[in-house]
């Protein structure tokens, strides 16, 4: 097993590695104006395509080789190392949770940029170009093929579309041996655990009919309503943590009319796939007795209540050995740099690798932030903490790909 303390201290002891940090230092500024950049350039659910070109000609301009967007519309560039290893992801994903409309002009005060989708994940997508241009100017070489991503569909609904595609359909799927997800500015913690979710939204269907004339027919409200407060009384372990949400609900026309229709969102969670899948048999069985009362409770006479049941979301839990290689590297690395990261669950594009088997980890892109998938949304990039933050993740990377010399 590798000594990861010492492979840390080796690398950065090399004159290559402090001409790589002496540059993120250097060109911090033209990082602060990539952020800013792309920053404007609108990335709502679904609507990546002006950021994902942006970022296509950067990575071109930025030399890296096989330059292209994929068919889901990531961007993959391809940095070559000695052609004796594998090929280590890089990524940052493109899309925010914000919608088409939202002000995403930036505000300056001080070392602190204001903007939605700054931090979360856009600084990441800058300090992916960081890392290339510092690499490039220390005339660096791995041993293993660097490919950096820029992804589509993180956030919401986006359901981990993009690196889905990356893992399953894409050119490069059976070449990966590592994935690094460089996804907020904290440093302080490594997500070497995937939160697994399921999300579904539930349709209760009836006849509907006058809230006076059509009184004792069954009514799809009261279904949903049923099935909610079932829900609620639902007993999840708190290790291994799993969580539940009612979250989002609708439907009726009028005050005076029982519903054709009503509607929730539920969101299921947990770090173990096993007590997910408990967690949804569950709540699909509270849907189905639901709908049972309610036409044994009220009248049919018009049509008895019906159920959809849609899944909107199916994030796969998994997790990455803290023995193994990428967190043992990337945990020294980030302490060789004055941080002390824990090791915790998130739900990150770092969770489809991991449920494949494949190693993989979400690492910090340096900094500070805070208020993230909120219109105040901020980070600091002040000069010191943003390039440690910085050297501290490439480093990581850098260990972990081999570099050569």
């Amino acid at each position: 097993m590798t000594d990861a303390a010492a492979a840390i201290a080796q690398l950065m002891d090399s004159d290559s590695y402090r001409r790589a940090v002496a540059t993120l230092d250097a060109e911090h500024d033209r990082t602060v104006e990539d952020i800013i950049r792309l920053t404007e350039i609108p990335s709502p659910p679904f609507g990546e395509e002006v950021r994902a070109r942006a970022y296509l000609d950067l990575f071109r301009a930025h030399g890296l080789a096989e330059t292209e967007q994929d068919g889901i519309g990531n961007v993959l560039g391809l940095r070559r190392g000695s052609g004796n290893g594998a090929l280590i992801v890089v990524a940052a994903h493109l899309d925010t949770v914000f919608p088409a409309g939202t002000d995403v002009r930036v505000r300056r005060e001080g070392t602190k940029l204001f903007a939605p989708g700054v931090g979360d994940d856009t600084r990441g997508l800058a300090v992916l170009l960081a890392f290339i241009r510092a690499m490039d100017a220390a005339g660096i070489r791995t041993r293993d093929d660097i490919l950096f991503v820029g992804d589509v569909g993180e956030e919401g609904l986006g359901d981990l579309r993009g690196v889905r595609h990356l893992f399953t359909e894409g050119k490069y799927r059976d070449r990966i041996k590592a994935f690094f997800t460089v996804d907020s500015p904290d440093q302080d913690s490594i997500a070497t655990s995937g939160v697994g979710s399921k999300r579904y939204r539930i349709t209760f269907r009836g006849p509907g009919g006058h809230s006076y004339g059509a009184f004792g027919l069954v009514n799809p409200m009261f279904a949903m309503g049923h099935a909610m407060h079932e829900f609620s009384r639902i007993q999840v372990p708190a290790r291994p943590r799993t969580t539940f949400c009612a979250s989002v609900c609708g439907g009726g026309t009028s005050v005076n009319a029982i519903p054709n229709e009503a509607w929730m969102e539920a969101d299921l969670r947990s770090v173990d796939p096993a007590e997910l899948a408990r967690l949804e048999a569950q709540f699909l069985a509270i849907v189905d007795f639901a709908v049972q009362a309610e036409n044994h409770a009220r009248s049919t006479a018009q049509g008895p209540i019906t159920v959809e049941r849609q899944v909107i979301g199916d994030r796969p839990a998994g997790s990455t050995p803290t023995d193994s290689d990428i967190v043992r590297l990337s945990t020294a690395a980030l302490r060789a740099h004055g941080f002390d990261p824990r090791h915790e669950a998130s739900s990150t594009d770092a969770n489809i690798p991991m449920s494949l088997g494949i190693p993989a980890i979400k690492i910090g892109s340096g900094g500070r932030g805070g208020r993230a998938h909120s219109l105040e949304e901020w980070i600091d990039v002040d000069r010191e903490p943003s390039v440690r933050g910085m050297a501290a993740s490439l480093t990581a990377i850098l260990a972990m790909a081999g570099v050569e010399g």
